[in-house]
């Protein structure tokens, strides 16, 4: 899971692969804004078909709490 969310986020976000670690933020660490964020979480939707709300966006800082999130609502 978490390769296949590094390789979305290395495609969707234009960022090196090789800095997108499970402990990285995406603000600090990855330079991702709130729109990239916002459209990095539209194409997550699509491809594991889980809706992820708008509160719960906040609390996904880091590649790792996005993967965490997805697999644990993942149908």
């Amino acid at each position: 899971m978490f390769e296949k969310i590094r390789e979305m986020i290395a495609e969707n976000l234009n960022i090196d692969m090789n800095t997108i670690t499970e402990g990285a933020s995406f603000k600090e660490d990855l330079g991702v804004d709130s729109l990239d964020l916002f459209e990095l979480v539209m194409a997550l939707e699509e491809e594991f078909g889980v809706e992820i709300p708008t509160e719960d966006l906040e609390e996904l800082t880091t590649v790792g709490a996005v993967v965490k999130y997805v697999e644990s609502h993942q149908e």
